[in-house]
């Protein structure tokens, strides 16, 4: 009979979750214990099909911050301001592209503001 107990999380990864007591560095939502990523915050730009990188230099543990899924696959290779522009080009894209989100508008359901965008980290005093 199999022991289906998960493993605990390994020394390095409760480094990181700990940075920010299990929290997603950007968004702020509640990270489970398992499933979360290890976002490099300044990126490495991983090239899969040679596996190389091209900021190896960015492949350190003090780099890795703890990311939901969400918002590590949106952020991807982008520096911290690319990601900060690509979401804030969200509103746009939804208003072009997106008829269901204009109805939602128009019966009041969502309600745009010119608000920064700004992340979870950035709103501690400490970060990197």
């Amino acid at each position: 009979m199999s022991d289906n107990t998960p493993k605990p999380m390994s020394k390095a990864r409760r480094a990181i979750w700990d940075k920010s007591g299990g929290k997603c560095w950007y968004c702020g939502c509640e990270l489970p214990e398992r499933g979360w990523h290890a976002d490099h915050f300044e990126p490495i730009r991983r090239n899969w099909w040679t596996d190389t990188c091209l900021n190896p230099h960015n492949e350190r543990e003090d780099n890795k911050v703890p990311a939901c899924a969400s918002c590590n696959v949106q952020k991807g290779p982008l520096s911290l301001e690319q990601f900060r522009d690509k979401i804030a080009g969200f509103i746009n894209s939804l208003n072009q592209y997106h008829t269901q989100y204009d109805v939602a508008k128009r019966y009041g359901l969502i309600q745009e503001t010119q608000s920064p965008v700004t992340f979870w980290f950035e709103t501690r005093e400490a970060h990197p």
